[in-house]
């Protein structure tokens, strides 16, 4: 079976054809418990995520700030497994017919298995993989088993990356490109800054890809911010953030989601 990356290039080029950024939700697989984090998914889509990201949880998330780092310790806690990973991204998909990617670090796929893990994620109907800390140098036997399998490579790219190091990693990647706004991890921030808009204009002299840019946004102004310059609009920490508030209230936490994603919607939408 064949993954979903015409599905995924299809929808940015349709939010582009209506004048607009997309928006893209992360949100970790397992939390605050594996159904919970099912429903969380479906909660985005509702409110207006043109795709969502599923984290696999990691117990040392080098780019992820201390609210995802939280919210992985609890799956983890909870016992989550590549296969409940798997089943997020099925269930999300099926409920919503929308693009689903995994966002994973290395390690848990090199244990796992290449072949294994890009099989599992076509079958699950997933678009592809976001993975932040495979150099593209070591890439080309995961690239090739994901594009046997229909599936996006997403490399991240970051204000430190020059012009040269820019291009090598578009030419490799598919899918979009994911620029980090800023130097440092995951979180919220005041002001997502002109750090990003130097790079998303640097990435789009090296690639036709889209430039989808993460790290820092949690509001609808932040999000019309970068909708200004950027193909796509990456929000995670607000969205645990509102889960973590909830504090075991999966209703109150999904109404929250739900309401965050239809405000971000109309952010990406305001910026022209």
């Amino acid at each position: 079976m064949s993954g979903n990356i015409k599905l995924l290039s299809d929808t940015l080029a349709a939010a582009k054809a209506e004048g607009r950024s997309a928006l893209i939700a992360y949100l970790p697989a397992g939390f605050p418990t594996v159904d919970g984090g099912i429903e969380a998914a479906k909660a985005v889509f509702d409110g207006g995520a043109d795709v969502v990201e599923v984290g696999l949880p990691h117990s040392d998330p080098v780019l992820d700030g201390p609210v995802i780092q939280t919210a992985d310790d609890i799956a983890l806690r909870g016992g989550v497994k590549i296969a409940d990973v798997m089943r997020t991204v099925r269930e999300a998909h099926a409920a919503t017919g929308k693009p689903v990617l995994v966002m994973t670090y290395w390690n848990p796929i090199d244990r796992y298995g290449i072949e294994r893990f890009t099989a599992e994620l076509a079958e699950a109907g997933g678009a592809g993989c976001i993975l932040p800390d495979l150099p593209v140098q070591e890439s080309a036997t995961w690239r090739e088993h994901a594009d046997k399998h229909g599936l996006a490579t997403v490399f991240v790219v970051a204000p430190s990356s020059k012009d040269a190091r820019l291009a090598e990693i578009t030419t490799a990647g598919s899918g979009f490109v994911y620029a980090a706004s800023l130097m440092g991890v995951t979180g919220t921030r005041e002001s997502v800054g002109e750090q990003a808009q130097d790079l998303v204009r640097r990435t789009k002299a090296t690639t036709g890809l889209p430039v989808c840019v993460g790290l820092g946004v949690s509001n609808a102004e932040q999000a019309a911010e970068v909708a200004r310059f950027a193909d796509g609009v990456i929000v995670g920490s607000a969205f645990v953030k509102l889960l973590l508030a909830a504090d075991g209230d999966l209703t109150a936490g999904l109404a929250g989601v739900r309401a965050l994603a239809g405000e971000l919607a109309e952010g990406v939408r305001k910026h022209s």
